[in-house]
């Protein structure tokens, strides 16, 4: 199996009824001539760029789309809020898409602020440290997200899980690389006795492609709901409005957003 193409709540709300769970530990984009009919999938959902890029792209392949969010006590918070708008106004965007997404679910996971000792929980400064990882990277938190929500697809049977992970833009993070997520798809696999595959649009692509992708996924429609209602901001800044979206405008995720930007406007 190969991942090429790319104490917990849980809440589920769009599509059904809300719950809460104790865990342990523009274009006719809704008929895409892509869509996997058997296949169901669990979209790692932020309420970023990236993985409401990733949504719209299961949401036009998939029969069936759940999502799940993560609140780890990161400071940029503020996305947690921007889920459900964007959750219920792509659903305006297309009929099909409206029809095949499901519930979404919250998982709590305190043990990451716990840990702390970085940008994205805190108060640190945002800087490359001397092991050349910048200091918003967050140990084990991709392997952890993609965990948990295997866990989750597995329950609910799902069998595969979208991510907005990306070797190309990937700010040389070690859990986005694809050897890495190769490598847990098998153990997951094996772990639970069962087919699940990873899936990562965005893997090769820079922001620039992503915002190509999201345009030719659901036109300007959809560019405009990442523009206004997406977070990426580092700081949880949602007070500037830019061009490209929300945020500071300076920290290394808006820089990113903002140069992806200009470059697919360019194009």
């Amino acid at each position: 199996m190969s991942a090429q193409d790319e104490q917990g709540k849980a809440c589920a709300s769009v599509g059904g009824k809300c719950r809460r769970i104790i865990l342990d530990g523009a274009k006719d984009i809704g008929s895409c001539q892509h869509m996997t009919q058997t296949q169901k999938a669990m979209v790692l959902f932020s309420g970023g760029q990236d993985s409401t890029t990733c949504l719209a792209h299961a949401l036009a392949r998939y029969e069936r789309v759940e999502t799940v969010g993560f609140d780890y006590g990161q400071n940029h918070r503020v996305e947690l809020d921007c889920r459900q708008v964007i959750l219920q106004k792509i659903t305006e965007l297309a009929p099909d898409w409206a029809a095949r997404l499901g519930d979404d679910h919250m998982l709590d996971m305190p043990a990451l602020s716990e840990i702390g000792g970085t940008a994205l929980i805190g108060e640190g400064e945002i800087k490359m440290q001397a092991n050349n990882l910048p200091s918003t990277f967050v140990p084990g938190r991709n392997l952890l997200f993609l965990t948990y929500g295997a866990a989750l697809a597995y329950r609910r049977g799902l069998d595969v899980l979208v991510g907005g992970m990306c070797e190309t833009d990937y700010s040389g993070y070690p859990d986005c690389r694809r050897a890495t997520l190769d490598a847990l798809e098998t153990a997951l696999a094996l772990g639970m006795d069962t087919q699940i595959s990873i899936k990562t649009p965005l893997m090769n692509v820079d922001k620039a492609a992503t915002w190509k992708l999201a345009d030719e996924l659901g036109g300007a429609a959809l560019v405009d709901l990442i523009i206004e209602h997406t977070h990426t901001c580092y700081r949880g800044n949602r007070a500037l409005r830019h061009e490209w979206g929300y945020g500071c405008g300076d920290c290394p995720a808006c820089d990113l957003r903002r140069r992806g930007f200009d470059e697919w406007k360019a194009a």
